[in-house]
């Protein structure tokens, strides 16, 4: 009776009562309102970068946000099958790690949790696209959550961008009020045309806050710190983060390794594009921009971002010295296939003077260091500031770490090196900072550690408190959008405007030569004068012809004859090139005008390799979007390997343009994990693939090469295979590794509208000059068996090989 009677001697209760129960379920429902789904797309899942990186990255994030409110799915996407695919991305997941500290049972757990909630799918046609985004759906749907967003990390090269962005706009956008981000890796253009370019076909798909464009650089750790230290020690340090007090700021990042099974990229990009045009310059950024009233709004640090590049003086070849370490052309010709005088121009390693013109950095030299095949492996930011102070009594009576006398110095210290961890270091001489405890922490000194000439004990010593990899830091940045540690587009598109005057430039320029490592010695010292930037060490011998050392293509004009009864175009190389990209892109543009499409047929091999890049890079008006994109002839050996036609087409052209995914056909000569064996009727399979896409089995343009014993395409000489008959692509066999080939036959060669057949250096002299007295013997002399049926054959050769 008690119970009863009490609500009604305190008339409140039932109010309060009924206010609680609101709060209560008001509270449940905003919590069910912060849970949702994400669903993640890495493309390119089986590739390296995905495997290294990306996969911890997303367990990494799973174990940070699960707890959260969140439900995710990962899907992991490439083009092969789904078993082969699942397979390899099976044994990625195993290698997955728990930071430090968990135990082992619980880390196992959340293991089976990321294990079953990765998947492997094919996504390769639009149904592919179609059929995922009616998973996701019915997925979210069974859940009883509302979808939060979506996120497709592109690990693919750049070629394949727009497809896939195509894709994913028409059938892969989330429910509405849920977000989407796409996620971009670079290279983001190889200059500023082609960046625009891209930026351009990339903002038809998506909007700006849509696109996350990664420069994992500034995921890491030291890199990340720069913009908080400034900001939390302003009263400290921004009047000394000016002319009036640094001397200079050193932005290095060095390298041990060299560009060994590398070169193809290296030959695209050389160092400057690799590292300083993206990495190094977003560093200097950040150090260099005037601090926002509020550091943490995106918005406004991306706006003084952009005010540093329009400060930015102008680079001039003055700015900038460049090396090469020795090994370097020979590894280009082995790896590409290069005939044995080939030199290559590519830089290594470059040292860059950047000035900005502005009120706080006006003279303070910014220098941008970068190269491979060096002495140590290190990154760091050191903002050196001017000592003006003069000590009486010699060094020894200094007080230790804190003299006026000693170097004063803040170093963000990205990695590696002697100090082999991440860091922030201070010269006690400056004021202590400030750092957030909870992710950074002061540590001692090492016994006997130096770094730049003084012991570690001058500094105040700072490291994080959690080491995390720079993927792991970026991808939880994408998860809650914090687009501050990503590249915009007006930022991108600012920082190649900066860059390719400087690029064009060297384009031509003989680089130094350095034996590599420690042997270097002082080969690559390099000296401040004005404005300039020259070797401090003059070097004894010239091991490549500079400019000016042999007389340059421009001096010369084509000369159009015959050779073997058709027409011959001679020039040097650079022009001959020049000459065959042109003629391409009008047989293209007439094929286009008259049939739609244009059907290109592109040899292997070295000799190709300029001409690609000649393509991708000056050819801007080309039409890529109507072009079909075909091999004539294919190494027997897996996809991504070094040896691959494809993989070298793909490196040197295809990912610099904008070719739809479809319109390229690759050689079958991996098929159900073999290489070119006759029951996966490879041959076959491509012959049809011709015959159902091209009328009349009839390409537009078929372009050959020659080889010293008279090959052509993978047509060798004492074999009749491929010759004659009725087969339009075979199997055949190679005197060189690797020697099993696939190649279209010469009677599909002969359809062809037109053949145009390259052949430059002078290893190709003695040939050139045999086939010229030979008749129509295929058997012996492959090349001498190309004469088109109805079609044109046009030879393109530099004066090396016609002259000798």
């Amino acid at each position: 009776m008690q119970a009863e009677q009490g609500p009604r001697r305190h008339p409140g209760f039932w109010k309060i009562l009924t206010v609680a129960t609101c709060a209560a379920l008001l509270g449940c429902l905003q919590a069910g309102e912060l849970q949702g789904h994400v669903s993640i797309v890495l493309l390119g899942a089986t590739g390296d970068l995905a495997r290294k990186y990306l996969w911890q990255g997303l367990f990494q994030l799973y174990l940070d946000e699960a707890g959260n409110g969140y439900r995710f799915s990962f899907h992991g996407a490439a083009l092969m099958a789904p078993t082969q695919g699942q397979q390899l991305i099976d044994k990625t997941l195993e290698t997955l790690s728990c930071p430090q500290g968990m135990a082992a049972s619980h880390c196992t757990e959340l293991k089976e949790q990321f294990l079953q909630l990765s998947q492997y799918r094919q996504l390769k046609t639009a149904e592919d696209y179609q059929a995922l985004n009616r998973d996701i759906e019915a997925h979210v749907q069974q859940e009883g959550l509302r979808e939060a967003g979506r996120i497709f990390y592109f690990s693919v090269p750049p070629f394949a961008y727009a497809d896939i962005a195509r894709h994913i706009n028409s059938s892969g956008r989330p429910s509405p009020g849920a977000w989407l981000r796409v996620v971009l890796e670079k290279p983001f253009g190889h200059d500023h045309g082609s960046a625009q370019q891209l930026a351009t076909e990339l903002g038809s798909f998506f909007q700006e806050e849509e696109m996350y464009r990664v420069d994992h650089y500034l995921g890491k750790q030291a890199v990340a710190q720069i913009l908080p230290f400034r900001d939390q020690n302003r009263k400290a340090f921004d009047h000394l983060w000016s002319r009036h007090h640094v001397e200079r700021v050193e932005i290095i990042m060095k390298e041990t390794v060299d560009a060994e099974g590398r070169t193809s990229f290296y030959e695209e990009y050389g160092v400057i594009r690799d590292v300083l045009q993206n990495h190094l310059t977003e560093i200097l950024t950040l150090v260099a921009m005037e601090l926002p009233h509020n550091a943490s709004d995106p918005g406004a640090t991306l706006r003084h971002k952009l005010q540093v590049f329009r400060a930015l003086r102008g680079l001039r070849r003055g700015s900038a010295v460049v090396g090469q370490y020795q090994a370097y052309s020979e590894q280009v010709r082995q790896e590409l296939q290069k005939p044995g005088d080939f030199q290559s121009l590519t830089p290594t390693f470059a040292g860059v003077l950047v000035h900005i013109d502005s009120l706080r950095w006006e003279g303070v030299p910014f220098l941008l260091v970068s190269g491979k095949a060096l002495d140590e492996r290190v990154g760091y930011v050191r903002v050196l500031f001017r000592n003006q102070a003069y000590c009486v009594q010699s060094e020894k009576h200094w007080a230790t770490g804190q003299s006026q006398c000693l170097p004063r110095q803040v170093i963000f210290y990205i990695g590696h090196g002697d100090l082999g961890h991440p860091a922030v270091l201070v010269s006690r001489n400056l004021p202590r900072p400030r750092l957030p405890s909870d992710s950074w922490k002061e540590v001692g000194a090492p016994p006997g550690l130096h770094l730049f000439g003084r012991p570690l004990s001058d500094f105040y010593t700072y490291r994080p408190v959690t080491e995390r990899d720079a993927y792991s830091v970026l991808i939880s940045h994408i998860f809650h959008g914090r687009k501050d540690s990503f590249i915009t587009t007006e930022n991108l598109l600012a920082s190649w405007r900066f860059w390719t005057p400087l690029l064009d430039s060297l384009a031509r320029e003989a680089p130094r030569h350095y034996p590599g490592g420690a042997e270097s010695g002082h080969l690559l010292d390099f000296e401040l004068r004005g404005s300039q930037l020259s070797f401090a060490q003059q070097q004894l011998e010239q091991l490549v012809p500079g400019p000016g050392a042999a007389p340059m293509p421009s001096e010369f004009r084509i000369l159009n004859a015959t050779y073997r009864e058709s027409p011959v175009v001679l020039s040097w190389s650079a022009e001959l090139i020049a000459k065959l990209a042109s003629d391409i892109e009008a047989a293209a543009t007439r094929a286009v005008q008259r049939f739609g499409r244009f059907h290109l047929a592109l040899s292997g091999g070295s000799s190709p390799v300029a001409l690609f890049q000649q393509l991708a890079l000056r050819h801007f008006t080309f039409p890529w979007a109507h072009t079909h994109l075909w091999l004539v002839d294919e190494r027997c050996v897996p996809p991504m390997d070094p040896e691959s036609n494809f993989q070298a087409l793909q490196a040197h052209l295809l990912q610099h343009i904008r070719v739809p995914y479809f319109n390229i056909h690759p050689m079958p000569v991996y098929r159900h994990q073999r290489l070119c064996a006759e029951e996966d009727q490879g041959a076959q399979h491509y012959a049809q693939e011709i015959a159902t896409q091209v009328a009349n089995s009839t390409f537009d343009l078929v372009l050959l090469g020659m080889g010293t014993d008279g090959h052509t395409a993978s047509l060798f000489p004492q074999s009749p295979t491929g010759l004659d008959g009725e087969q339009l692509v075979v199997l055949t066999t190679s005197p060189a590794e690797p020697r099993q080939r696939m190649s279209l036959s010469l009677p599909l060669i002969n359809r062809a509208r037109r053949v145009a057949v390259l052949v430059i250096g002078r290893m190709k002299h003695e040939v050139t000059m045999l086939v010229s007295r030979v008749g129509h013997e295929p058997k012996k002399w492959p090349i001498s068996g190309v004469l088109p049926t109805s079609g044109q054959l046009v030879w393109y050769m530099d004066y090396e090989a016609f002259l000798g």
